[in-house]
């Protein structure tokens, strides 16, 4: 198979992407992204996830030549500052690099429609995800709430701005 290309992905081809990337989620793949057993997307977290402006809401896709869509990364906002991150890569595609493709085209996309910083949450057994996102974001904060990890990250020119509580975590 040919090297996955990471694009952006518009609306009117959302809901084949969605459905396809879930498709190839295995239970424990499903459970690490939606930190839940999810057999199946309901109706209202489908039309959340397809429901792509490309200013709030804004995604990229990986797919493969003759394969289809092999992972997304979606973030989610109210169009300028904070957004949500979320990605998922299909299990036959884990550990080859995909989600490290679309972490970073998602953060250069969602710099590039104004948001300043990204955040997302993961959950503690999500080795492969922390990891990830400690080595496309290294910058990030993590902390544990007590049930998830929850991370934030400036990026553009947010990123490298040292502000007071930088140079505090610093000292600890």
């Amino acid at each position: 198979m040919s090297a996955p290309v990471v694009q952006p992905l518009e609306r009117a081809r959302a809901e084949a992407a969605v459905d396809a990337v879930f498709a190839g989620l295995s239970p424990r793949s499903r459970y690490l992204r939606f930190h839940a057993p999810v057999p199946h997307l309901s109706d209202a977290v489908r039309a959340r996830l397809v429901d792509i402006d490309g200013a709030r809401h804004a995604a990229v896709v990986a797919e493969v030549d003759g394969g289809g869509p092999i992972g997304i990364a979606q973030v989610f906002g109210p169009g300028h500052g904070t957004a949500d991150v979320a990605v998922a890569v299909v299990d036959a595609w884990h550990r080859r690099g995909v989600g490290r493709r679309l972490l970073t085209a998602v953060a250069a996309l969602a710099e590039q429609i104004g948001y300043t910083e990204l955040r997302g949450a993961i959950l503690p057994e999500n080795a492969a995800m922390l990891g990830l996102a400690r080595s496309v974001l290294p910058w990030a904060r993590p902390r544990f709430d007590g049930e998830v990890v929850l991370f934030s990250a400036p990026i553009g020119p947010a990123a490298w701005t040292v502000t007071h509580e930088d140079l505090l975590a610093d000292l600890r």
